[in-house]
């Protein structure tokens, strides 16, 4: 009864990686292709850098236009049978080797196959190019210029991820590419708060003028970053199940998220890279509601969230909105 009212909820996902997207199948399949040996998928005590270097192993498979276009079809559908109505998809160059140098191309094929899929019914998708933590200040600027240059319109943001722990503080060598990017009109989403601390969050709004934060969990450690979290209606895009499996929590009754959403913080949730994690949107609003004993009313209000939060179009963001309003579980 609850998972069919989930899948039946308008909703918008705004926190999930095309590295991590490749079904196991699919991956398989690649490695064939690419004349390579296949490696275990199992992320059974694997912690973030062990699991950061697996998406890298994954997305190295990823040689032509038509995979790329087939991945972006394949990710249009996992939405959809979730009741995505919307997804904000990040995807980061660095991970991708075979397409460093032609960024222009691997975004063509993405957008090729997002096309085909929403002529096909499915939902639509806009993209969040990310840069990644360990580069340089230069090499963030390249890449803003890029995206201003090209304009693309399937591209919605600018994001930042990575290892915060590895990196060390990085706020203030992105501030000059993000700054430029909000001067231009280009949304900002910032990965802050897993593997470092409030600190991090602090950063991505004063250096990076984070529109919203992925993860930002650990914010939980600070009571007055909370409140001005809420105090801004700066939203906390959450993966309660990504961040059990990678052992930041032992499991989601110890979860922040909940003791977030009652400070008033908006917070939504989403799958990060739910083909490696074996979990569905569907399956995450389930357990989470279970773990912490919440009314379809507590669901409804997170599915919300996830839409005022997302960068789709302000029509489609009406509509959406006014679907929720009339849901009824």
């Amino acid at each position: 009864m609850m998972e069919e009212a989930i899948r039946a909820l308008p909703k918008a996902e705004v926190h999930v990686h095309l590295e991590g997207c490749l079904e196991p199948a699919d991956v398989e399949r690649l490695a064939r292709e690419a004349g390579e040996a296949p490696r275990a998928l199992d992320l059974t005590g694997m912690d973030l850098s062990e699991f950061l270097e697996l998406l890298d192993w994954t997305c190295a498979l990823v040689r032509t236009p038509d995979q790329v276009a087939r991945a972006a079809y394949a990710f249009a559908e996992r939405e959809a049978r979730s009741g995505v109505a919307y997804a904000d998809l990040i995807f980061n160059p660095t991970h991708w080797p075979a397409w460093r140098d032609r960024l222009d191309a691997f975004v063509d094929a993405l957008d090729k196959g997002f096309c085909e899929a929403e002529q096909d019914g499915l939902p639509p998708v806009g993209l969040c190019v990310s840069l990644l933590r360990q580069q340089t200040a230069t090499e963030a600027l390249e890449l803003v210029d890029w995206l201003l240059e090209r304009n693309l319109p399937r591209v919605v943001a600018l994001s930042i991820d990575g290892n915060e722990a590895a990196a060390g503080r990085t706020g203030p060598r992105f501030s000059t590419a993000f700054r430029k990017a909000a001067e231009h009109g280009l949304h900002r989403t910032v990965h802050a708060g897993e593997s470092s601390g409030p600190e991090g969050v602090r950063d991505a709004l004063e250096f990076l003028l984070g529109e919203r934060i992925d993860h930002g969990v650990r914010a939980i450690e600070s009571p007055e970053l909370v409140a001005q979290l809420a105090e801004q209606r700066i939203p906390l895009n959450l993966c309660p199940g990504s961040n059990v499996q990678l052992g930041l929590y032992p499991d989601r009754s110890s979860h922040p998220l909940e003791r977030l959403r009652r400070a008033g913080v908006p917070v939504s949730i989403n799958t990060d890279d739910p083909a490696l994690m074996r979990t569905t949107l569907v399956s995450e609003y389930e357990e989470t509601a279970r773990a912490y004993g919440w009314s379809m009313d507590v669901v409804r209000d997170v599915a919300r969230t996830s839409i005022e939060a997302s960068f789709c179009n302000p029509d489609l963001r009406r509509r959406l909105l006014a679907a929720i309003n009339a849901w009824s579980p």
